[in-house]
């Protein structure tokens, strides 16, 4: 069973716990101690047969001793059970158990389950001690464990500790465990653990799990499940097995549990123990006999708290009873010594008193007095539940409020009294319970005293800690610095995407290029990362960030945090990490600083975790919503390129969809609410982001949804379009192209400044019932000529003055002359540099075939022709403009430009095209070479021709068709594979079949290959095929022949396998093939075409952005712009302004205004998110559910006042007799004569009842 399990693949512990035998041990008896009571019985409980020799020879050591001590009279042995347990019958379910001595150390116990066997580290330990046995559980001590215990684990992440067995208080655990285990969601709530410890020698048929090799895993067979009985419950998730080497007899779990109890209270909460408390450790008593006193005692000594259920029996109603004595009234002398002697001596008979009264059969009262007074001493540390008069919904609360008592008798003096209950619910992450209790309104808090539960919101991830914090007056500013950003990236959790990465950042800073293998447990983890001494340069730092924020961004934006490390942007690598190294080994300063934006540096660190609501919070908070969400996106979808795990990669493809819906979202409401300014934003430079823009970065994230939004749409069209109107017919761009003067005329249509005020201030800001999707791209115009002017008029706002584009400040600029304004304002227009590529694009194509087909001249010195050198420098003016595209295209580095250059798919065929123009160029001019030259060039004329297909991209109706092509050309290729493979197994075998022997390679590959890809289109030789037709074609048998090329002869016999595979073939192809490659186009048509205009929209930026930082003349005359820009950019060094297309830097108040409009309509979208929200049915039905609650708990309250009520009337009618018998008495009585009548009783009901 081992070895089947290891070969499929099963875990870590089922093959490395061969060391555990080592390290864990077992106890056996080795000592003989007869038992008086029983003949032929040890003391522990076992056979005198079941002893060994050793234990039953010393005769001596035996007759002198008259008790049984496990610690002298057992032995140590390697353990012998251990490994997986399965309960027949019952579910699949695995769980662990461990057979070990009483003395094992914790530490390695809690390592084993934590690390080996994978259960999560608890944010609390209930142990429920007592109930055990037999022992008859009451029913409302069944609804406190199911309703309240395990509930309220289930919220916080807990362990729940008891015995383990299917017995008393243990199976009702394990009931409670199963049956929130069904009803909850894995999801939604923390699972909850439960252990079970109990002594070996107690369970029921545990030879079952004896295998010295370890079992996975061991079969345990439960019989009778209906009854109680010391069988293991299926229900637990682990069992540790303490042995003392007695059989049969309770207690032996008494001394390990209580040191697992104060091991795990001294150990951290949180991941990597990163919570700012230790793990809280509650014992909860539920009925109890008298020998639990002592473990009652000693765990109060140590500080540790106790939840006695009061009613459930037993010791529980003894200390309930005992409690209650410091509320009885102590009758003191005057002497102070002797009161306070008479109250001990009171106490102590009231306990002793009570002693007798619960535990009438115990000989020693005297010890059990002296620990019910030492329990006494430390009552601070019990807390009394009354089941049968509070509710179990409360139970969480009462758990909280006892470990918030203990911990404040422990805490200091000094502190605020409220912290230890804060960091307890922030690590069961109730928030609920932090609202009503402690952020009320009720308590002051101060900064300190949020900061380190603020720590553990963020490292546990608990965004609505977060959010509770920041709205209770918790400054983000103050408490964000870049040391504590640091310590945040610290804490990442190894074995994610984020800690390789930054990892192998470290190790490339630290100079070892040896890649970073997975970390194993003997690795360091991130807390000790996080606890790394500074100034050692072995930490993660910010620069590491900064790499990983490269690496994932690319060159959408600058590098992050080199300002706070004092690098500029054009540092080399080099020199940067040489920068870094020296600064880290010296004292950081700038840890110390403030992080200068740092909702958007908490929003970067949410998202590289891909912690969702965390990062959603802080995109709520950070400003550049837009923006924000778009990064977001980017990061994540680089994130998920990277990721293994496929649930992480799917998650985190989900988080970057909705990020890029955000986006488009607020987007379109700043679109309706103000279109100019909606234009700004896209185009605006960040400070937050490196300098990028919102089209930057929805390219580099591949955001389509947000590129088919109407706004970014029409500010491309606007740009497109230039200062011409956008109805101008394409006939008048042709002729004036043509016939540039007529620009001058009135043939055009262009836009006025005035015109165009006008129509933003008659504009309405939403959008109008009767606008179609063409109407909104044409109705503002915003050109190049805008941004350049928008630029210089926020750069120096001394003389403000209204522009066209409402809202932002222009200052005056010089009047151009009408003759060059026109003129500038039709050639500068993309559109028109379009429309000049178009057509000479189409004149290069037909010189090209001119020169094929007509003046295609011999090698030189008779070729080549007039036309050909004209060819030649048309493609040498397309060669210069490439070089322009790539090394003149940017403010990037000439690296990064080549990198995206390369990355345009239309670019590669320019580089396909431009390269086999040039070897066609060089072979044409040799004679030798001449035929191959011709045939490169006659390839390169189809490439040129290809290249038709992107400019026609920007085409509304074609653009959407060239995208779906492109889709299918992926189908063809699957299809060309499957078709390829059957074609090549028809081929042989037909050629084969056909004749014997047939050495011509030639003559080979053509019927092998092509003659059977044409009998798909019908091109069938039936002649050849088919022996039983006549064929004309000479033939021969002769191999020699044969081998000088004469045609073979056909075989005969094999000819009807022939026709029957012909069958088969056509079948296939024609049939199943080609109705396959139907099918795939189908589905990818209908897949691509509802999407097809998205596609269309986000490559249409590409080409907008191409041609806008196009020159206005088209080559081969584009020679005389590319001229101009030499003499302009090397000799003259005069900068370039569309080097920086589409980017618009705004500061002071602009920026200021921009980013405030922002953000009232990032709030006005989630106001109405959160409307629609509240307005669904799962949330009416979630506001119904609370009202219910509410109303069952006031019920439930009334019933308690009700029957309060009926026992103070049963009360008062009790007082009411006895007052009675009294009057009587002394009526009657003789000595004693009153001066008056005794009073009469009034009917207080008297007058409702008359009135009624």
């Amino acid at each position: 069973m081992r070895d089947t399990q290891e070969e499929e693949g099963g875990e870590g512990p089922v093959k490395d716990q061969s060391w555990i035998p080592k390290i864990i041990k077992k106890r056996v008896c080795s000592t003989f101690v007869e038992d008086s009571s029983k003949e032929a019985l040890c003391q522990c409980g076992d056979k005198r047969d079941a002893h060994g020799s050793l234990a039953l020879g010393d005769f001596f050591g035996t007759a002198i001793v008259n008790h049984w001590d496990s610690a002298q009279h057992s032995s140590e042995y390697p353990t012998d059970a251990f490994g997986e347990l399965q309960f027949s019958g019952a579910s699949k379910r695995h769980s662990y158990f461990l057979r070990m001595s009483w003395d094992t150390p914790p530490s390695m116990v809690y390592t084993l389950m934590t690390t080996h066997w994978g259960l999560p580290p608890p944010n609390l330990v209930v142990s429920v001690v007592g109930g055990e046995g037999r022992t008859k559980v009451k029913t409302w001590v069944r609804e406190v464990l199911r309703q309240g215990l395990v509930k309220a684990s289930q919220s916080t992440g807990a362990w729940i500790l008891t015995s383990g067995m299917r017995e008393g208080v243990g199976r009702c655990v394990g009931e409670a465990v199963r049956d929130h285990a069904t009803a909850a969601s894995s999801v939604s709530l923390s699972k909850v653990v439960a252990l079970g410890i109990t002594p070996w020698g107690l369970v029921h048929n545990r030879e079952q799990l004896v295998d010295p090799q370890g079992s996975f895993p061991a079969k345990y067979q439960v019989q009778n499940t209906t009854r109680d009985s010391p069988c293991l419950d299926n229900n637990y998730q682990a069992f540790l097995l303490v042995d003392d080497g007695s059989v049969g007899r309770r207690g032996g779990d008494t001394v390990f549990r209580a040191k697992l109890e104060d091991y795990i209270s001294h150990q951290r909460t949180g991941i990597w123990g990163s919570g700012t408390i230790d793990i809280p450790v509650l014992c909860m008593l539920v009925s109890g006999e008298a020998s639990m006193l002592k473990r009652v005692d000693l765990s109060l000594k140590n500080d540790m708290p106790w939840l006695v259920l009061a009613g459930s029996g037993g010791l529980a109603d003894f200390l309930n009873d005992v409690l209650e004595l410091s509320s009885a009234p102590v009758v003191q002398s005057s002497n102070e010594g002797d009161g306070e002697a008479a109250s001990s001596v009171d106490l102590k008979d009231r306990v002793a008193e009570r002693v007798k009264k619960y535990f009438p059969s115990e000989v020693e009262t005297d010890k059990l007095v002296e620990r019910a007074l030492s329990i006494y001493q430390n009552r601070q540390l019990i807390t009394i539940y009354d089941g049968e008069q509070e509710a179990p919904n409360d139970f969480d609360t009462v758990l909280l409020k006892a470990l918030v008592g203990a911990s404040k008798h422990r805490a200091s003096v000094d502190g605020n009294p409220y912290n230890e209950e804060l960091k307890l619910a922030v690590t069961w992450n109730r928030v609920d319970i932090a609202k009503s209790e402690l952020f009320n309104g009720d308590i002051q808090w101060r900064y300190e005293d949020l900061e380190e539960s603020m720590t553990d919101a963020l490292i546990n991830d608990k965004p609505q800690f977060v959010r509770l914090f920041v709205e209770n007056g918790l400054n983000i500013t103050d408490y964000l610095t870049y040391g504590r950003l640091e310590g945040l990236y610290r804490s990442v959790a190894d074995g994610t995407r984020l800690y390789y990465l930054l990892q192998q950042q470290l190790v490339e800073r630290q100079g070892n290029a040896a890649p970073v293998s997975t970390p194993s447990s003997e690795q360091a983890s991130p807390s000790k990362l996080y606890k790394m001494k500074r100034g050692q340069g072995t930490e993660i730092s910010l620069f590491e960030v900064s790499g990983v924020l490269e690496l994932l961004l690319g060159d959408v934006c600058q590098l992050f945090y080199f300002e706070a490390l004092g690098l500029e942007q054009n540092t080399s690598k080099r020199t940067a990490v040489r920068r870094v190294s020296k600064l880290l080994r010296r004292d950081c300063q700038y840890r110390a600083e403030r992080c200068l934006f740092p909702w958007a540096s908490l929003f970067i660190w949410a998202v590289l975790q891909n912690r969702s609501k965390m990062a959603m919070f802080f995109w709520e908070m950070a400003g550049e919503s837009v923006l924000t969400a778009l990064s977001g996106c980017k990061i994540l979808r680089e994130l998920s390129k990277l990721e293994t795990e496929t649930e992480n990669k799917v998650s985190m493809k989900e988080l970057a969809k909705s990020f890029e819906n955000l986006a488009h979202d607020v987007f379109s409401s700043c679109y309706r609410s103000n279109e100019s300014r909606s234009f700004t934003l896209l185009i605006r430079k960040s400070p937050v982001w490196g300098g990028t823009t919102c089209l930057q970065m929805g390219m580099g994230a591949d955001a389509r949804l947000f590129f088919s939004n109407d706004g970014v749409q029409s500010l491309l069209t606007q740009i497109w379009w230039g200062d011409m109107k956008r109805n101008t017919e394409v006939w008048k761009l042709v002729l004036t192209f043509f016939c540039p003067f007529l620009c001058y005329t009135n043939l055009i249509s262009f836009r006025n400044p005035e015109d165009h005020q006008l129509e933003e201030e008659g504009k309405p800001n939403e959008d109008g019932p009767g606008r179609d999707s063409d109407s909104l791209y044409g109705t503002t115009v915003f050109s190049f000529s805008d941004i350049k002017h928008i630029e210089a008029a926020s750069q120096d706002e001394t003389t403000p003055r209204t522009g066209h584009l409402k809202g932002i400040p222009q200052t005056p600029r010089p009047k151009r002359p009408f003759i060059v304004s026109r003129w500038r304002q039709f050639w500068f227009a993309p559109v028109t540099s379009f429309l000049g590529n178009v057509l000479m694009y189409f004149l290069f194509l037909l010189l090209f075939a001119y020169v094929l087909l007509v003046d295609f001249n011999p090698p030189p010195p008779v070729g080549p022709a007039a036309s050909e050198y004209v060819l030649y420098f048309w493609v040498f003016t397309i060669v210069c403009e490439e070089i322009r595209e790539t090394f003149l295209g940017g403010a990037m580095s000439w690296r990064q430009r080549m990198r995206v250059y390369i990355q345009d798919i239309w670019n590669k065929c320019d580089l396909t095209a431009i390269f086999l123009f040039i070897i066609g160029l060089i072979c044409r001019m040799f004679p030798w070479s001449y035929g191959y030259g011709r045939q490169f060039l006659c390839v390169d004329y189809m490439v040129f021709t290809l290249r038709l297909i992107h400019i026609f991209a920007i085409h509304k109706q074609l653009g959407p068709k060239i995208i779906i092509l492109g889709k299918m050309m992926k189908d063809v290729f699957f299809f060309l594979f499957f078709l390829g493979v059957w074609v090549m197994a028809y081929g042989v075998a037909n050629q084969a079949l056909l004749y014997s022997y047939d050495p011509s390679l030639d003559r080979i590959f053509r019927q092998v290959f092509y003659r059977p890809y044409l009998h798909i289109f019908g091109q069938i030789p039936v002649e050849e095929m088919d022996v039983g037709k006549q064929w004309d074609i000479p033939c021969t048998h002769n191999a020699t022949l044969i081998k000088g090329g004469a045609e073979p002869c056909r075989l005969m016999y094999s000819n009807w396998l022939v026709v029957i595979l012909l069958v088969v073939y056509l079948l296939v192809t024609n049939i199943l093939l080609i109705n396959l490659l139907i099918a795939m186009f189908s589905y990818t048509f209908n897949k691509v075409q509802g999407n097809s205009d998205i596609y269309w929209k986000f490559q249409r930026y590409n080409l907008i952005v191409q041609y806008h930082s196009r020159p206005s003349l088209a080559p081969p005359f584009i020679i005389i712009s590319h001229i101009n820009l030499f003499i302009k950019r090397i000799i003259r060094k005069v900068p370039s302004i569309k080097i920086r297309h589409f980017v618009l830097q705004l500061r002071g108040k602009v920026a200021n205004r921009l980013m405030t409009w922002e953000t009232i309509q990032k709030e006005d979208f989630l106001t109405a998110q959160t409307k629609i929200q509240k307005s669904s049915d799962s949330e009416r039905l979630k506001r119904m559910s609370a009202k219910v609650d509410g109303v069952m708990k006031h019920l439930t309250d009334t019933r308690d006042v009700d029957h309060r009520l009926r026992a103070l009337e049963n009360e008062m009618e009790y007082c009411s007799n006895a007052l009675s018998w009294i009057v009587d008495t002394l009526a009657q009585s003789s000595t004693f004569k009153p001066h008056r009548p005794p009073p009469t009783q009034r009917d207080v009901f008297a007058p409702s009842a008359s009135s009624t």
